[in-house]
């Protein structure tokens, strides 16, 4: 039992899912203001299961990328985040995301056919960890790209206004 014991000390600890510059699922909103002290946080505007309360910041640099944040709190936890960036650093962001989560779960580029348009091409990755998902998504023609990760039901549930 001792050797058990002494064995679990010397384990690393298990790296957070899916954090951003070290706030992961279920921080506290105090984790995100020390974290991101522009972060300005409010009641959010509409009835959801999934979150009370927002967190916006217009100015994070992840890896080095600017972006822009809004944390999603329920019960004083992070239950989802999104991040939005510049279609540009797109491949920094890619490589940035394997090197801190590992190779995500699915990759892909889907082409969407338009009548009379020019086909839209949608980038996209996918991560799992238990009941934590993350996705990345980029329509390459776009300015704007978005990775939006979440506990549960939480992308669904957000825009659900009740």
């Amino acid at each position: 039992m001792r050797k058990a014991l002494l064995l679990l000390l010397f384990l690393p600890l298990a790296a957070p899912a899916y954090d951003v510059n070290g706030v992961d699922l279920g921080g506290s909103e105090a984790q995100v203001k020390k974290t991101f002290p522009s972060v300005h946080c409010k009641p959010l505007e509409w009835k959801s299961n999934a979150a009370e309360r927002r967190c916006d910041d217009a100015r994070i640099a992840v890896g080095g990328i600017e972006a822009k944040a809004t944390f999603y709190l329920k019960a004083d936890a992070v239950q989802g985040y999104d991040l939005r960036f510049d279609t540009k650093d797109l491949e920094r962001m890619k490589a940035l995301l394997k090197k801190r989560w590992g190779a995500p779960l699915a990759e892909a580029t889907d082409v969407v056919a338009q009548k009379g348009k020019e086909d839209r091409k949608i980038y996209k990755m996918r991560w799992e960890k238990g009941a934590d998902v993350a996705i990345l998504t980029a329509q390459i023609e776009r300015k704007r790209a978005t990775l939006e990760v979440g506990r549960g039901s939480f992308s669904n549930e957000i825009s659900r206004v009740r």
